[in-house]
């Protein structure tokens, strides 16, 4: 149990609640960064805060998990962590949410403060600041308040898991476990005084090749490359201008192909091909072009790759919405009270969109509008990935701040 002290009133000044224990939440990202807990594999960091939670003296009636795994496409080890609590001051319920799962490349991080930044010691991983800054910035700001016996609005904490396969954890979250909070904020990567408030939004591509096979050197003409077919797709969608980054007109967006499987050896006309891509865009019809001039390109490079008979393949295509694009006006009471609690940290608010998806993009889309801030995730996804302290020491007030009702 940690050791609390009192509060010298209800009302408490916004300087003294700036005064945070800076050591303790270093302490706590450090710890949290050094977990492994890739994608559908969270059971270990899930586990730890947990502990932590039991330590501070959180009552475990409030501590639930709910079966987001169950209901996601990957399964996974565990569902999204929820702590609950009713308030001690009177006002609409928070909720404080960030994802705890990382890419596969922060298996193995060491962190280590370098100066004025964490990074990892083993330099061939990525850190995973992100999100477990994000996930400690709630962990920190629950045990200020236990601490400190801090009054408090009703506030709920959310710790999503699958976010970086597709934001499967807050797509599938128990809303009813929420306790329908009426402010929603975010903890993700980017600068502390950043509130993100719409990002893009994206669909999976699967695109599956059936060729002929037959033998490379005696009889190569008697096959159907699907490296062939996907080869002519790609040099298409290329020359034309759908893949990478896509301008036509005012429209914009992004596509990419990040997987390619297929064939076994070099003597073998390959026979069947597998692709992973995807499209992005913030405005859905546009989003909906890419996608079509995906299943174009395939479509026709499959007619044009032929036997000597004539035969021609086969593909399939699936597009599969991820997670839809969101946008929040500038006076929404959510991001109105993110933006007012960056600036009483001392900092100077502004907003942005992001190319990226989030949890916000599920939760605004479940009839939770959510505002995204920032915890000083650097290079995320890179083993080049950092933590700025100051920044993630900023985030962990100005989410007190927020927690607070300040």
């Amino acid at each position: 149990m940690i050791k609390t002290v009192p509060p010298s009133s209800d009302l408490l000044k916004t300087s003294d609640l700036l005064k945070i224990d800076e050591r303790a939440a270093i302490k706590l990202v450090t710890k949290l960064m050094a977990i492994p807990g890739r994608s559908g594999e969270e059971r270990a960091i899930i586990t730890s805060i947990r502990s932590h939670l039991r330590q501070i003296g959180v009552p475990a009636s409030v501590v639930v998990e709910d079966t987001a795994h169950k209901r996601s496409p990957l399964g996974g080890q565990v569902g999204n962590l929820i702590v609950k609590l009713p308030g001690t001051i009177r006002g609409p319920r928070r909720l404080l949410a960030a994802h705890v799962d990382t890419v596969p490349l922060c298996v193995g991080s060491q962190p280590v403060r370098r100066g004025d930044r964490i990074v990892s010691r083993n330099r061939s991983t990525a850190l995973g600041a992100d999100d477990r800054a994000g996930a400690s910035v709630l962990l920190h700001t629950l045990t200020e308040i236990r601490r400190r016996r801090l009054p408090h609005p009703p506030l709920t904490f959310l710790w999503p898991v699958q976010e970086e396969v597709g934001l499967l954890g807050a797509r599938h979250v128990d809303r009813k476990k929420l306790g329908g909070p009426k402010l929603c904020f975010n903890w993700d990567g980017g600068p502390s005084d950043m509130a993100t408030i719409g990002a893009t939004g994206g669909f999976e591509l699967r695109i599956e090749i059936e060729g002929v096979a037959s033998h490379a050197g005696a009889h190569p003409e008697q096959g159907i490359s699907a490296i062939a077919v996907a080869g002519v797709a790609i040099a298409e969608l290329v020359r034309d201008g759908w893949h990478g980054r896509i301008v036509k007109g005012a429209a914009t967006g992004t596509s990419n192909i990040g997987i390619i499987a297929g064939g076994e050896a070099t003597n073998v006309v390959t026979p069947h091909l597998r692709l992973r891509a995807e499209a992005r865009s913030h405005d859905p019809q546009f989003r909906q072009q890419i996608v079509d001039a995906f299943r174009t390109a395939f479509g026709k490079a499959v007619a044009s790759v032929k036997s000597d008979a004539g035969a021609t393949g086969k593909v399939r295509f699936e597009a599969q919405l991820k997670y839809e694009s969101f946008r929040l006006p500038e006076n929404d009471p959510s991001v109105e009270t993110a933006l007012r609690a960056i600036a009483e940290a001392g900092l100077k608010p502004s907003t942005r969109l992001t190319n990226g998806g989030l949890d916000a993009n599920w939760l605004t889309a479940n009839g939770l509008p959510t505002v995204t801030l920032g915890c000083g995730q650097q290079d995320a996804h890179t083993v080049n990935e950092s933590l700025e302290i100051d920044s993630y020491l900023n985030a962990c007030r100005i989410a007190l701040l927020l927690a607070t009702g300040t």
